[in-house]
């Protein structure tokens, strides 16, 4: 599906008074200036801080509804050595949390363990049988992290077993909260925390912060701490795909830094195997590509149990015993995940189809949200891919969204088709009764239908600036380094040089499926690797004027070898 092109304000470009006024108040080139003005920040003051975030803009924790409550019944349990159980979820987000709440409230002298669900025999969400086991080991305090803001029936239950809860989530509420001692979320509506964009394990760092200062620790020890644990909330924040801005860019950012100099066991060998030598920091594209498949691919294609184990562990021979286990099953995901892909992708869509959903009872659970992504970028339409849980008979799934069409608000005015279903705007998770597939395709069918219109469903690319080839100097690209980390939210910038002559078209790598590309603009070539555009080849003849679309990472690569420390990427092609 063919892009529309969106060029920033003034065809040409943003403001040129705006941009040269931020350039000469920051000190920075052109380049990075249009950038900023274009995402917004065209006030010198916010643009500094956005360049420069500091652990000194980390939001005050207390500012969150209920972490009063919270934290006086954590540091009761603490102080009288009670029995507590994290409860977590599967992802890297839930995984990472338990792990961080697990070593904060070990540090203070308490006694917690933790239970993760298996994704496919138990699902997503509290079970009221895991209560009733955690009741009958003697535990008094549940603390959920990544989940349970909707578990309204097994925190009753929880209470009639004289087990008190503490609910830790980012998912969406329901109108009524679980009736737990205290619910933290940022989103729940009577909560006025700053940022409501905190991942899990975002939300169990501000538990953690609250209570080693609740608990009296010293200062120095108090950022010391924090700093340790940023690590892993920045990675679970990657892995998650929440905006990379406000709080989560301090958390990022500071978080990312950290990871040249890892002390942790698990995290060290988890670096290796992902091929990051001591001393390397990854970025927030390498995370997401590199490290977290990596830690997802135990709850995906098996328990997440061994991804808590790989951080909590001090043996360092455990540790890669458990990071190389991590990169076989992440070898036999992405191999479950193209099988299931490729399908998927061979179902013609019809243009009167506003949102698609796949089912096969013999797909595997552990990839379809993955496969549901990589569906919606090629159809822009919401997705949903569901397969078939053996134990009960039931479809469960999971789908993904668009920026038009709310998710989980789609499916709450659906909400008797299912068995349990969650998430929030762009991604949600379903169960529900194999024979009502049909019915829920083409309820959420008319729903997209009645919600979107037509150029909700032409995807668009977004411009940041248009740039002379002349502009991709050094310096001008460094400066534009300095907007990462990006992800969610602070994408990478998306350039547009007009009118570059093709210089040049060759076969890149052995599969035939990619093209380096050559083109000539103020009398400089440009180099840019071309992923996936061998079909597109032909709109690219030689001699011919083009307007392209790039983007521009760092190449360490490239880098090592003496030459120039960042490539470009061709995004996409039109006629000049």
């Amino acid at each position: 599906m063919t892009p529309v092109w969106s060029l920033p304000a003034g065809g040409a470009g943003v403001s040129a008074r705006d941009a040269e006024a931020l350039s000469a108040a920051l000190g920075i080139g052109p380049l990075a200036a249009r950038v900023l003005v274009h995402r917004g920040l065209g006030d010198a003051e916010a643009a500094r801080r956005f360049l420069n975030p500091s652990l000194e803009h980390l939001h005050n924790p207390w500012l969150m509804r209920g972490m009063e409550a919270a934290v006086e019944r954590l540091a009761r349990a603490i102080r009288s050595r009670e029995k507590i159980l994290l409860y977590g979820d599967y992802d890297v987000d839930g995984t990472a949390s338990v792990v961080l709440l697990t070593k904060v409230i070990g540090m203070a002298g308490g006694m917690a363990e933790y239970h993760v669900p298996h994704r496919l025999k138990d699902g997503y969400g509290m079970r009221t049988e895991v209560v009733e086991a955690a009741a009958a080991s003697g535990v008094g305090l549940i603390v959920s992290v990544d989940t349970g803001i909707r578990a309204n029936e097994v925190v009753r239950r929880a209470a009639e077993l004289a087990i008190d809860a503490i609910i830790t989530d980012h998912h969406l509420p329901e109108a009524e909260l679980p009736a737990a001692v205290a619910v933290l979320n940022p989103n729940r509506a009577d909560c006025s925390y700053p940022d409501k964009n905190l991942c899990a394990a975002g939300v169990a760092f501000k538990l953690a912060q609250a209570l080693m200062a609740a608990l009296g620790w010293p200062e120095e020890k108090r950022r010391r701490v924090a700093e340790s644990l940023l690590k892993l909330v920045a990675i679970a924040t990657v892995a998650d795909v929440v905006p990379l801005t406000g709080e989560n860019r301090v958390i990022v950012k500071h978080g990312l830094a950290g990871l040249d100099d890892v002390r942790n066991p698990g995290l060290r060998a988890l670096l290796e195997v992902a091929g990051f030598a001591r001393g390397t920091a990854p970025s927030a594209r390498q995370v997401a590509f590199q490290i977290a498949p990596r830690l997802n691919a135990a709850g995906r294609m098996d328990s997440a149990r061994a991804a808590v184990e790989l951080f909590l562990t001090g043996d360092p021979a455990r540790a890669a015993e458990l990071a190389r286990g991590l990169h076989d099953r992440n070898a036999d995901r992405r191999q479950v995940q193209d099988e299931v892909g490729e399908i998927c992708e061979r179902v013609a869509v019809d243009a009167s189809e506003a949102a698609l959903v796949y089912y096969d009872e013999t797909w595997h659970r552990g990839v379809i949200g993955i496969v549901a992504s990589r569906l919606v970028e090629r159809f822009h339409r919401p997705v949903f891919v569901l397969g078939r849980n053996p134990d009960d008979g039931l479809a469960q799934g999971s789908g993904r969204s668009i920026p038009a069409f709310h998710l989980l608000e789609a499916l709450e005015s659906m909400a008797d088709l299912f068995v349990r279903f969650g998430g929030h705007e762009f991604a949600a998770g379903v169960t529900l009764e194999a024979a009502r597939v049909d019915e829920f395709r083409r309820r959420l069918n008319a729903r997209a239908a009645a919600c979107l219109r037509p150029e909700d469903l032409a995807p668009r690319r977004e411009i940041d600036a248009v740039a002379a080839v002349a502009e991709l100097t050094e310096p001008n690209v460094a400066e534009v380094f300095t907007l990462a980390p990006f992800g969610h939210g602070n994408p990478p910038p998306v350039f547009a040089a007009l009118g570059v002559e093709v210089a040049g078209v060759w076969p890149l790598g052995k599969d035939g499926k990619h093209l380096k590309v050559t083109v000539l603009g103020d009398g400089l070539a440009l180099a840019l690797k071309a992923w996936r555009f061998a079909g597109r080849a032909a709109e690219l003849p030689a001699g011919a004027r083009v307007d392209i679309a790039f983007t521009i990472e760092e190449d360490t690569y490239s880098a090592a070898r003496g030459n120039p420390g960042w490539a470009a990427t061709l995004s996409d092609v039109r006629p000049g």
